[in-house]
């Protein structure tokens, strides 16, 4: 006997009446959201097809707008853009129609028509200062802005950020990328007037990522954490999923939480940590959503774990209940709040033991989150009333690193554009943790030891102009700046031998930039804060046994810099001592600094059993 579904019965009928030409759009309207509340999007597309081609109405355009937004749900991208542009076909002033026909474009990678769409509502609504009209405007304005900042076309970026901050002073999110964007540019002063914005909004509508360069005052970091979990991460749920899980035995599962499992600073450090952990004692999965990038790296990486789980699909709640399900005692966020993270997935408590680590170095603030990896170096007793974890103290150093390297031959100093006879101080960390204050400093060295040259990374032509510009108006010759281009990391760090000293930036340190130049013999000078991330690289510098490259104050960090560059012997002594004795140091034992990391979770996961 065949069984007829009520449902579908009801849904071929509602089909039926508009294909008939007599629905009118409010009924269409409500049976297309009935049929997407039941989660039936797909039925909802058909149906709004099927009036579409049989009804004559003066409204089509709302029936394609709103048929265009189910299709772009259902990521049927170049469907939605045809109906979008059937709904501007009939109505070309229709905002919202115009403003997700860019959407559309940008998902299918037609960037620069996606910008022209957005343009053109720039245009339509020139005058806008209230209402509707001006949400509309800013959306497009804010959408300018978002993806050219993605394609690494800044300036054009920031222009827009201003436009819409002139526009509108109360909008955190462009506050953010703004102030993030002009650290990108070593635009200084970084916090600069715009529109109506006060200096406080300015502040407070500072990123946790960008703070950690802002500033090495740990209350600020711990605001600027608070209000990002407070703003974007859902409130999590009352319980816990891992409560009322059948009890754990056997080995402790340790599973790791990122989307940067490849050719990532993450993905680098990491390695060796997965391959070394102790696979009688400890099962090892992978929870992750990086892309796959083709590299040697992303392989490696796949192969350390014992189970790798893609949740790339996967919406926060269900990535969390597999989690669960798979019964993890210890779940390692290796992302914290940078950019891609998924911090939601943490709220749902999938795991008794969850711990932050190495991704995002200083509190996220997150709830779930009870604990991070620290050392006594990086997270000092005065350091901890600002952090939401409690801290699990490795004994030597917290980071651990990769003794498997690629590197490829030394080049000479001359394939480099080096001079040969100069003493060559470098600083290769990303432009966005370049201060003011720090780069100033250093033109003061370069004033102080004639001959030397400063070799940076050019990451984008207007940090490289503003640096050049500064080093003008401080009197240093522009040629005494040498600009190195990305290079694959196993020729990056070849090149690293060729320098004297490395420049360390402040608040936020180098952190694997300054593994890889103590592996490669390249001492670091460094200038420890009051933050956790402005002292990571004077962690590295304890445990490889250079304290003495430990600075204090700025003006101990310029003036040492100083002393070593006029005095090239000392470079040469220290680089000495990390040839005969670096990569035996407790920082490069990175099997005991992961049987430490173990002896840590294994306790925490047993009193979670226990509890």
């Amino acid at each position: 006997m065949h069984t007829v579904n009520p449902a579908q019965s009801a849904g071929d009928a509602v089909l039926d009446r508009a294909r008939s030409g007599a629905m009118a759009l409010v009924e269409l309207l409500d049976s297309a959201n009935r049929l997407q509340q039941h989660g039936d999007a797909e039925s909802s597309a058909r149906l709004y097809e099927a009036w579409l081609a049989h009804t004559s109405s003066p409204h089509h355009h709302v029936a394609c707008y709103n048929w265009g937004t189910v299709l772009g749900a259902l990521r049927r991208h170049a469907d939605a853009e045809l109906a979008y542009r059937r709904a501007l076909a009939v109505a070309p002033d229709f905002l919202q129609a115009r403003l997700n026909l860019g959407h559309q474009l940008e998902h299918q990678g037609r960037i620069d028509a996606a910008l022209t769409e957005w343009q053109q509502v720039v245009a339509r609504t020139e005058g806008a200062t209230t209402g509707e009209t001006l949400d509309l405007r800013l959306h497009a304005i804010n959408s300018l802005a978002r993806v050219l900042e993605q394609q690494r076309r800044f300036p054009e970026a920031e222009a827009w950020m201003r436009r819409s901050l002139e526009a509108k002073a109360a909008q955190f999110d462009v506050i953010q990328h703004y102030v993030h964007i002009r650290q990108k540019q070593c635009e200084w002063p970084v916090y600069a007037p715009v529109g109506e914005v006060t200096p406080n909004q300015l502040l407070v509508g500072t990123s946790p990522l960008a703070m950690l360069s802002a500033s090495d005052d740990p209350a600020l970091q711990l605001m600027a954490a608070q209000r990002f979990v407070h703003d974007r991460v859902p409130k999590p749920p009352a319980q816990p999923l891992h409560v009322g899980r059948p009890p754990r035995t056997g080995r402790t599962k340790i599973g790791y939480l990122s989307g940067d499992l490849h050719m990532h600073a993450v993905g680098l450090l990491t390695a060796e940590l997965y391959e070394l952990h102790d696979r009688e004692r400890f099962e090892v999965h992978a929870f992750c959503w990086s892309r796959d990038d083709g590299t040697p790296l992303r392989a490696r990486l796949l192969a350390a774990f014992d189970q790798v789980h893609r949740i790339g699909q996967l919406d926060d709640a269900a990535a969390a209940a597999l989690i669960a399900e798979q019964g993890i005692d210890v779940l390692v966020d290796l992302q914290g709040l940078t950019s891609g993270a998924r911090p939601a997935i943490l709220g749902y408590r999938a795991a008794p033991v969850q711990v932050s680590y190495l991704g995002f170095p200083g509190t996220c603030g997150l709830p779930g989150v009870d604990h991070v990896i620290a050392d006594r170096f990086v997270m000092p007793p005065e350091l901890l009333p600002y952090c939401t974890e409690r801290a699990i103290v490795l004994p030597h150093c917290y980071q651990v690193s990769d003794r498997r390297r690629d590197i490829d031959a030394t080049p000479t100093r001359a394939a480099c554009g080096l001079p040969e006879d100069a003493f060559v101080y470098c600083s290769f960390n990303n432009n966005f943790k370049f201060s003011e204050d720090i780069f100033r400093r250093w033109m003061r060295v370069l004033h102080a030891t004639p001959g030397s040259v400063l070799w940076l990374l050019a990451d984008n032509d207007t940090a490289r102009e503003n640096m050049l510009t500064a080093a003008d108006a401080a009197g240093v010759a522009r040629e005494r700046l040498i600009f190195a281009p990305r290079v694959a990391p196993a020729d990056y760090l070849a090149r690293l031998q060729l320098a004297d000293l490395f420049l360390d930036t402040f608040p936020y340190n180098a952190g694997t930039t300054a593994s890889d130049c103590l592996w490669m013999g390249t001492p670091i000078l460094t200038l420890a804060g009051r933050s956790y991330i402005s002292r990571m690289a004077g962690s590295l510098l304890n445990a490889v046994g250079l304290p003495d490259l430990v600075t204090h104050t700025p003006e101990h960090y310029e003036r040492l810099a100083i002393e070593i560059g006029r005095y090239p012997a000392r470079a040469a002594s220290y680089k000495r001592y990390l040839a005969e004795h670096g990569r035996s140091s407790a920082l490069f034992d990175v099997p005991a600094i992961v049987r430490a990391m173990e002896a840590e979770f294994e306790r925490l996961a047993l009193g979670a059993r226990g509890s």
